[in-house]
């Protein structure tokens, strides 16, 4: 399964289906735990307590009564729910792991998962409360309730109660059976979730960052030179590459360009400069973090793992969310880079000394402010990026009466990478404003194919600024030209593909 395959079904509510052939592996994994149960073996989680209580043994007959309790003790969660598209990756990604066979859980359970993400129906999951070790606990209980007919649902976009969504959907709770409960909890499927959806935006938004900048060279009347593969080939970073290779075409044969070869600059200032250098390194700090998800979504993290054919159980960490933090937490040092190189470039398009162009891009100025105000609101989100991007994985807390010793903190680390882009998109449409807006200072000079494709698209969203008025709108219809992609599709109809 591969992000793309998470956001398809997060987002377009593709449907999903169990593989004949993960049935079998599921009910083969299914078959052992009963074995265990008939022979009254201690196996940790089967017929004991959990965490701490793990020395606890359980009766057989208290066994749905345990992974009834646990869902429900576990569900602890606060704040503001996830989103439903978050919701919806992580229902796919419990059942994509569930499926692998290594839990022992009833392949009737997982059915159930994938009925209520083809039809519809979302469990509500509140943000906060994971440490991110032994599972995404809080979380994943919460997302469970749903199975056991507890909690609150959405179901057609109203909240009602599990039962009510599971009714009207045509579906019906289960019991859960030993090892049941603790096979839904023990995972990272909420960081993971979170994860695959931030990295997919985050590789839309670094695209957009090489078309802002872009706009932003021509504007500036800045040099292509630095961008020539010569000079990247000499370094050999795979990312810093692919943005001069996007640089370079989406200048190739602008007139703005060919009108300043023989000025008296020698070299632009490093945010313009630089953009492959700082750009790429986002790239491949997200193409590294994008690696880490796709394994993640790809793996088991229960606790304990049923090893069916070798006729073993093994008590292990692949619950933990180490991976995901560290690769997380990098990912929301890229994505912040990117916002503060940007927010660099909108401050000189605005500062008449280094632009040449009118103060703040205003046509009669003084009596006009223009853009002046777009940049206070850049330089507020990256500083308060620079402090979402501070490590969530550095700071471990016990839990479990210190059985768990060492937690990750990943939930964090994901959680705050969803911030740090939704900021990110918000700092890269106030440059594609301003810089949309100072192109046409140079007039009548045009700028390249794919700068003017890009200016025309915004331009079909937002009106030339002539005077003074309300741009909340604009800039919200220049984000959504970003994060839908519909900027990107522009400039890729007039120059071909970009990276």
């Amino acid at each position: 399964m591969t992000v793309r395959d998470v956001v398809r079904v997060a987002r377009d509510t593709a449907p999903v289906k169990l593989h004949d052939e993960a049935r079998h592996e599921v009910a083969q994994s299914r078959a052992y735990v009963e074995r265990i149960l008939a022979d009254h073996k201690t196996v940790y989680g089967i017929t004991t307590g959990f965490g701490k209580l793990a020395t606890v043994r359980v009766s057989p007959s208290d066994t749905q009564q345990l992974q009834r309790n646990l869902i429900l003790s576990h569900a602890m969660g606060v704040g503001e729910p996830l989103s439903r598209e978050v919701v919806r990756a992580m229902l796919l990604l419990r059942a994509q792991s569930l499926a692998l066979g290594y839990s022992g859980i009833r392949p009737q359970v997982i059915d159930l998962i994938v009925h209520c993400l083809n039809r519809q129906v979302h469990p509500i999951v509140p943000s906060q409360g994971s440490v991110g070790a032994s599972g995404d606990l809080a979380p994943l209980a919460h997302m469970s309730l749903l199975l056991l007919g507890e909690g609150k649902a959405e179901y057609q976009g109203v909240v009602m109660t599990a039962i009510e969504a599971l009714g009207r959907a045509g579906l019906e709770a289960v019991t859960l059976e030993a090892k049941e409960g603790l096979a839904l909890i023990n995972g990272t499927q909420a960081m993971t979730a979170l994860g695959a959806l931030v990295l997919h935006d985050a590789g839309v938004l670094a695209t957009c960052a090489d078309i802002a900048g872009a706009m932003s060279l021509e504007a500036l009347k800045g040099t292509l030179s630095a961008f020539d593969e010569k000079v990247m080939t000499l370094r050999g970073h795979p990312g810093a590459a692919e943005t001069a290779a996007n640089l370079r075409g989406l200048g190739q044969g602008s007139p703005i360009h060919k009108s300043h070869e023989d000025c008296e600059k020698i070299q632009d200032a490093y945010s313009l400069r630089c953009m492959p250098q700082v750009h790429g390194a986002s790239r491949d700090a997200l193409r590294h973090a994008l690696e880490v998800i796709t394994i993640e979504i790809n793996s088991v993290t229960d606790n304990p793992l049923i090893f069916a054919t070798q006729d073993q159980v093994i008590s292990a960490g692949n619950f933990h969310g180490q991976p995901v933090a560290l690769a997380m937490d990098y990912a929301k040092i890229a994505i912040a880079e990117l916002a503060n190189i940007s927010e660099r470039r909108t401050e000189h398009m605005l500062d008449p000394a280094v632009s040449g162009l009118p103060a703040f891009l205003a046509k009669q100025g003084g009596l006009n402010s223009g853009l002046m105000i777009s940049q206070y609101t850049a330089a507020s989100l990256v500083s308060e990026n620079k402090v979402l991007a501070h490590p969530a994985s550095v700071d471990s807390i016990p839990t479990s009466a210190n059985q768990e010793d060492h937690v990750s903190m990943g939930t964090t680390s994901s959680r705050q990478a969803e911030m740090i882009l939704r900021n990110a998109q918000w700092v890269l449409a106030i440059e594609l404003l301003n810089a949309s807006h100072a192109l046409e200072f140079h007039l009548p000079l045009l700028p390249g194919p794919g700068v003017k494709a890009a200016h025309q698209a915004l331009r079909a969203v937002v009106a030339p600024l002539e005077s003074d008025r309300l741009m909340t709108d604009d800039l919200e219809a220049v984000r959504n030209l970003l994060i839908s992609g519909t900027l990107q599709r522009s400039v890729e109809a007039a120059i071909g593909k970009l990276f």
